[in-house]
């Protein structure tokens, strides 16, 4: 490596390994090249979540499209190496594995003819990913003690290949094909001519480990057939060998009760990530289309509790930003002494307890009825009510009713964000390509419609069904012309999510 580069420039280029498509199958070393990347180069095919765990100032390039421009191997080599010559880190983001027909050691030998430093950040190949979440273990004591990966692009079935398909048809016990779906009938009668059984099973994977994913099994004697039946179309692996039997038995992920539905999440970015986790975990696709921001409000004059015999969170936005407001004014928890916290939903008793408190009383229901009727002896007691903008006035006033003194303090309030997504949601939920639209609160509902002024709700929603997190929310969605199919039994994103899951399971029987 060039002395003089080394020392007067700081650009390095990391090669990272993705994964197949599950944007949590990253190995943790990715995800910090991620963190610290000044500039990625990644490919078209990936998971572009991934992205989100570059810091704000990361210039995000996607690699050409070789589909498009045969040049593009020259063109990203080039952007890498001008790149980290300018003193940049340069993370190349690639599908699967770098070095698992990948290109990787190509692009490597150009960074050390530039006398670019590099390394290399292994992934997860689709070989053995795809396979796992179709429920296919490549090798298995009983089936298969040998498993070979070859590459089905035009080059590799050509009559000069130096791939020796003569011996390898019969030579390993599973054989996984990466980019063979367009050339599968030559390499079916390439492993028939040589020896392979015509009844040996069969299996193509299609983005696998992905909500998408597609499974088709056969024969080598059908499976052209079935594949050409199902339409199915790459990216997909081909998979022979006897270990695709042990499918019917270890099937998980297509399985999942929301396994592949796609499901548009419409709360606030910031606290859309537990919710997406959740859906993902039940195997949907999430499509996060946030329609409110929360902000904080810089003109509210914030008490501090002393004075008062009662604090009621009614949320964990409230818990957080009154308490980051205690924090600035070099205060923490010990200011609130002997007085009582009442904190509403599960969710909210989490984040008084992460700061170090437990609530005094936990009401029965999340409604502000509710709470106000069960908080005892509240006559002639000082409560403090620190909250959104928009909140109901059901529980000040029938606090102040039941002879409390309130004061209702807005901290902060939901206001409806611009979504460059709006032309392609609208026309998901026009063709029905979105199963399920959730709102977790009034604002998402009314903002959610505001962003498509020209329709109604009935031609936004009529070919997807609607879940809500609670009572309010769902009367803010009938109020709006919306036919309300699912209705969480509490108001959290655990059992929105469970209610999803029974009702959709009951709607498909």
């Amino acid at each position: 490596m060039n002395a003089t580069y080394k020392e007067t420039h700081r650009g390095i280029v990391y090669i990272v390994g993705a994964g197949p498509g599950d944007r949590n199958l990253i190995t943790l070393k990715g995800v910090e090249c991620l963190q610290k990347a000044d500039v990625v180069i990644y490919d078209l095919l990936l998971n572009n979540v991934l992205l989100d765990h570059c810091p704000a100032h990361t210039e995000k390039i996607q690699a050409p499209d070789p589909r498009i421009r045969t040049t593009r191997q020259a063109e990203l080599n080039n952007l890498l190496i001008q790149h980290a010559k300018e003193g940049k880190v340069v993370v190349r983001l690639k599908g699967g594995d770098p070095y698992i027909f990948g290109r990787g050691g190509e692009e490597a030998m150009e960074l050390v003819k530039a006398g670019i430093p590099f390394e290399i950040v292994p992934g997860v190949t689709a070989a053995i990913a795809a396979t796992a979440y179709a429920g296919i273990p490549v090798t298995h004591r009983d089936y298969a003690s040998s498993v070979a990966f070859v590459t089905g692009h035009s080059a590799a079935i050509h009559p000069e290949s130096n791939i020796k398909w003569n011996y390898l048809a019969t030579a390993v016990d599973t054989l996984v094909v990466y980019m063979g779906v367009a050339h599968l009938q030559q390499i079916v009668d390439l492993l028939i001519k040589h020896g392979r059984d015509t009844q040996t099973p069969v299996s193509l994977v299609r983005v696998g480990t992905t909500p998408q994913q597609l499974v088709v099994q056969g024969t080598l004697s059908d499976i052209v057939e079935k594949v050409e039946a199902a339409q199915l179309t790459s990216p997909a692996l081909i998979v022979v060998g006897e270990v695709n039997r042990l499918r019917d038995q270890l099937r998980w992920f297509d399985t999942k009760p929301l396994f592949g539905k796609r499901i548009l999440v419409t709360r606030a970015r910031a606290q859309a990530s537990d919710f997406s986790d959740l859906l993902e975990e039940k195997g949907a696709e999430v499509i996060q289309f946030p329609t409110i921001e929360i902000k904080q409000l810089e003109e509210t004059v914030i008490p501090t509790p002393e004075k008062y015999d009662w604090v009621v969170f009614t949320s964990v936005n409230a818990v957080e930003i009154y308490y980051q407001y205690l924090l600035r004014n070099g205060k923490d928890t010990r200011a609130f002494g002997d007085i009582k916290i009442c904190a509403v939903g599960p969710k909210t008793v989490e984040a008084i307890n992460h700061i170090g408190m437990r609530p005094d009383f936990v009401p029965s229901h999340a409604s502000g009825k509710t709470v106000a009727t069960e908080l005892d002896d509240v006559n002639g007691k000082k409560i403090l009510l620190p909250r959104a903008k928009i909140a109901t006035p059901d529980l000040p006033n029938i606090l102040r009713e039941r002879g409390a003194i309130v004061d209702d303090v807005p901290l902060y309030d939901t206001v409806k964000v611009t979504n460059e997504n709006c032309n392609a949601v609208e026309t998901d939920l026009l063709d029905g390509n979105i199963d399920i639209v959730t709102f977790t609160s009034s604002s998402t509902v009314t903002n959610f419609l505001g962003m498509f002024p020209a329709r109604t709700a009935k031609d936004l929603l009529t070919n997807v069904r609607v879940a809500v997190i609670g009572p309010t929310t769902e009367a803010t969605a009938k109020e709006q012309g919306i036919s309300v199919d699912i209705v969480a039994q509490e108001t959290t994103i655990e059992s929105l999510t469970d209610a999803m899951v029974e009702s959709y399971s009951n709607y498909l029987i």
